[in-house]
């Protein structure tokens, strides 16, 4: 991609939010940190940034949302309809990548389908046509983008989305990073992949393992 991104990373005071927030500031993006307080966003953008040496934004959400060219959510289950309907005005025509999975803790090991069908698709609907929702970086361990020597060349990731441009500009930006990313069909589809995060969680849980994920064999670099 010959420009890097101003990414806006909603939720970024999270765990998988400034997970991927570092692994995008290393990668060269600009990038900004959301939060639905301004003082926990301004707090954690100036952690990355004197973490990683590069400047690093902490805004609201709203206004995060419109200064990033590209918009990825991260927020709990519980906050995704309230964070969508407060930064739907600032989304309109941008690509809008939704990380959210319908889990209510503390049945997090337990698949709880969203009454929209998916997390992705629900924010579709509620976002409107003029945004290119695309689903991905639910099966992505939160350990391993918080790691200064993360392996993401062993992450793979299905990105979902009924824009195909939409889904190839998700699918580089998460190979920038290092992880292998696929296409994995319209929006809709998201559902199966989000239900992968309990299976995942049940995984981490029964073997022990730090943030189990996903590989895709059989293609071409597979």
């Amino acid at each position: 991609m010959p420009d890097k991104k101003i990414i806006a990373v909603l939720g970024g005071t999270g765990d998988l939010g400034g997970g991927l927030a570092w692994q995008l500031v290393r990668a060269g993006f600009l990038v900004i940190i959301g939060s639905r307080s301004l003082e926990k966003a301004e707090t954690s953008a100036q952690g990355l940034a004197k973490r990683a040496g590069k400047k690093v934004v902490g805004l609201a959400n709203p206004e995060a949302a419109a200064a990033g060219d590209l918009v990825i959510m991260t927020v709990p289950f519980a906050s995704h309809k309230p964070t969508l309907k407060s930064i739907r005005e600032s989304v309109q025509g941008k690509i809008f990548v939704d990380a959210t999975v319908p889990l209510v803790p503390p049945k997090v090991m337990c698949e709880q389908m969203s009454a929209g069908g998916s997390a992705a698709s629900a924010a579709q609907k509620l976002l409107g046509d003029e945004v290119r929702v695309v689903s991905a970086f639910q099966n992505v361990a939160a350990e391993q983008l918080n790691a200064d020597d993360a392996h993401l060349d062993q992450c793979h990731m299905l990105v979902c989305g009924n824009d195909s441009t939409a889904r190839e500009t998700v699918v580089q930006i998460s190979e920038e990073l290092g992880m292998r990313a696929w296409h994995a069909g319209p929006v809709d589809n998201a559902a199966i992949v989000e239900s992968l995060t309990s299976v995942l969680n049940f995984m981490n849980k029964r073997y022990n393992f730090p943030g189990a994920g996903i590989k895709i064999m059989g293609g071409k670099g597979a």
